[in-house]
């Protein structure tokens, strides 16, 4: 049995990403989010369009995707409701945002240098993707509830660093799923994922060779260094 539904929210269940970004003075943004798909060396980002994190993408053109595990749900929490604008804006007051500008302090977390772009990674993160903005452009900008509210950013990952932990034993190349942990957002709710695989994959049996390699971003970003 189905019911016709008007849920507010249709967060079915994605990583979590904290963005680092720079702001004006060249000090550094955190802010953690959901809304984030990859195709390739590609990432959408969808953000809310009032955020410092989506000012400074617009200004700078960079960012780093850093992606927690499980066991780091406290400090993405610390900094759950806070932002890097100050004054706090009206939608975000209303849903209780304080104005924090060291967040990399309030989450204890650690700042990084990055390799190709300025702002720094999180050094307890598993996985790092350091980016650059190749588009944005309003979301939903016909209709009237959503119009003006988020904007869909698209990244160029220019470079990728993992943990050597979370890594296929033998190459630095391929990710273990059963060894990386993601921090899932369900519905506002912090989720893991259960141990071990629900079933075999058919996906899962084509060679990463296969797909197209990331030759190219690699010899771009190591023209930048």
């Amino acid at each position: 049995m189905h019911v016709t539904s008007e849920s507010p929210i249709l967060y079915f269940g994605t990583p979590v990403v904290l963005i680092s970004t720079l702001n004006e003075d060249g000090s550094a943004n955190l802010a953690p989010m959901s809304s984030a798909w990859w195709l390739g060396w590609r990432a959408v980002l969808g953000m809310g369009a009032s955020s410092k994190t989506t000012q400074n993408l617009a200004r700078t053109g960079q960012c780093v995707l850093n992606l927690p595990s499980d066991a780091q749900v406290g400090a993405v929490d610390a900094i759950a409701r806070t932002t890097g604008s100050d004054p706090v804006p009206g939608s975000k007051v209303a849903r209780g945002y304080s104005s924090v500008h060291d967040k990399f302090g309030r989450a204890g977390l650690t700042p990084a240098p990055s390799r190709v772009v300025r702002p720094p990674r999180i050094a307890e993160c598993p996985v790092q993707m350091e980016c650059s903005v190749t588009d944005i452009r309003g979301l939903a900008a016909e209709d009237p509830t959503y119009g003006g509210f988020a904007m869909v950013i698209e990244v160029s990952i220019e470079r990728l660093h993992l943990e050597e932990s979370i890594l296929l034993d033998g190459s630095p190349d391929r990710v273990d799923p059963d060894k990386w942990r993601p921090l899932i957002m369900s519905f506002a709710e912090f989720y893991g994922l259960a141990d071990g695989r629900v079933h075999r994959s058919e996906l899962a049996e084509i060679p990463q060779s296969a797909y197209p390699r990331a030759g190219a971003h690699a010899a771009a970003a190591s023209s930048l260094t």
